[in-house]
């Protein structure tokens, strides 16, 4: 048994992936103290809301020392791409204390796409043909796109909100957008480098791998949709909803991730002396039978956490104990066989404009759902919306349909001014 030492856990961030990871860690015998920074309405319930932003590293110093933590999780990518695990090992006060998260270097594989595409060649790791560009070689750029058929598809280097990434159909169109975003800076810093890649055609699904740099688990996959309309139709949003586990991911074809995808990562990063402790997201496209990386990202997804997470019967944080430890080999992750579903309800006009502070009602009516708070907060002992994505409803069942009716049913419960979501999320299964 493990010293049982990381009892005080610091879980930054204030969305439904936070919520989901603070809802497990509350299961565990092992927590002592849970803090969330800055949290939300959800979060509330759970542990103790701090209003310090993940991205001021010193508030979270400060934080951490004032309420004696032992461990702190990372939610979201911009400090983990921005170094705050090199932050806590540079500071003599927090050396102490583990983050789960990697460090800048590792980070950059989803803080660059550049460096995760040199990465996924370096290490024969399948993923789209592609090539990369800056304003010194536009025209290269312009010249490469005629040798590619269309759909061309044109992605920011950088992290830009998650609206970096272009499919265009038209040449000429993919030409001029090449040349808006390496010369007028649409995408800001983030596409001083722009990557060029072929498309690729197929179903796409998310692949999570909680590691501690030797040993890894691969944790249940899961699909999300991400346009805001049925049908996957309209703009890109944060994401509509999740399903979990992936009905087209049968044993050969998690052979095929594992062997061909997850290990050679794993092995690459030690190859490339990059250490890693903690998530790392992959996400996928299966092309015919064969699964290729469309990008990786360093912290678990948003809203699959949330149908991830509930079919996990271990207990997380002794998982992350040991992975802090280096002794995750020593652990086995137990799952539940069932179906997890996901609706997230969100705020009218997203993911365009929206209002925030609408009164939320009905949640005292919820039976056999796990509501994950996403953008809500407390304003006068009432929750209203705070962001675009509002709320996920997850919900589990023998079949996907039970599960997805149960979310279904509760979703017709709660209101709020402007309240949308999709009525399709599981609907190519």
């Amino acid at each position: 048994m493990p010293k049982l030492r990381f009892v005080k856990i610091l879980v930054l961030g204030s969305g439904g992936r936070e919520h989901a990871i603070c809802w497990k860690l509350k299961q565990s015998p092992l927590l002592q103290r849970l803090v969330i920074a800055p949290g939300n309405a959800g979060t509330a319930s759970l542990g103790k809301n701090s209003d310090v932003n993940p991205g001021d590293f010193g508030a979270v110093k400060k934080l951490v020392l004032e309420e004696n933590i032992d461990m702190v999780i990372v939610g979201p990518e911009d400090p983990l791409v921005n170094g705050i695990h090199d932050f806590f090992l540079d500071d003599p006060d927090l050396q102490g204390i583990h983050v789960i998260g990697p460090k800048k270097e590792a980070a950059r594989l989803e803080g660059s796409k550049d460096f995760a595409k040199d990465f996924m060649n370096r290490h024969h790791i399948p993923t789209a043909a592609h090539s990369s560009f800056t304003i010194n070689t536009l025209e290269e750029g312009k010249a490469y796109l005629e040798t590619q058929k269309s759909p061309y598809v044109l992605k920011a280097d950088g992290l830009a909100a998650g609206k970096g990434v272009l499919i265009i159909h038209d040449l000429q169109e993919a030409k001029e957008e090449l040349s808006a975003m390496l010369l007028d800076a649409k995408f800001g810093q983030a596409s001083t480098t722009v990557v060029v890649e072929e498309f690729l055609s197929g179903i796409e699904l998310s692949c999570f791998v909680l590691t501690d740099g030797d040993d890894y688990k691969i944790l249940p996959f899961a699909k999300d949709y991400k346009r805001i309309g049925e049908g996957d139709t309209g703009l890109n949003t944060g994401g509509m909803g999740a399903i979990s586990p992936v009905p087209f991911v049968d044993e050969a074809f998690e052979e095929k991730i594992r062997t061909r995808i997850v290990q050679p990562t794993i092995e690459g990063l030690k190859k490339d002396g990059i250490p890693y402790k903690g998530f790392i997201f992959i996400g996928l496209i299966k092309v015919d039978s064969d699964p290729y990386v469309i990008e990786y990202n360093v912290r678990l997804g948003d809203p699959e956490t949330e149908v991830v997470l509930p079919r996990i019967k271990s207990d997380l944080l002794q998982l992350l104990q040991s992975l802090a430890e280096g002794n995750l080999e020593k652990e086995s992750l137990e799952t539940d066989d069932r179906f997890a579903c996901t609706v997230m309800a969100v705020s009218g006009g997203y993911p365009g404009s929206y209002e925030k502070g609408k009164p939320i009602s009905g949640l005292d009516k919820i039976e056999d759902s796990i509501v994950f708070h996403a953008g809500t907060r407390i304003v006068e002992d009432e929750i209203v919306t705070n962001g675009g994505r509002v709320m996920a409803f997850t919900s589990i069942g023998v079949g996907l349909n039970e599960a997805l009716s149960t979310s279904y049913d509760n979703l017709a419960r709660v209101q709020f001014d402007g309240m949308n979501y999709r009525k399709d999320i599981g609907f190519d299964l």
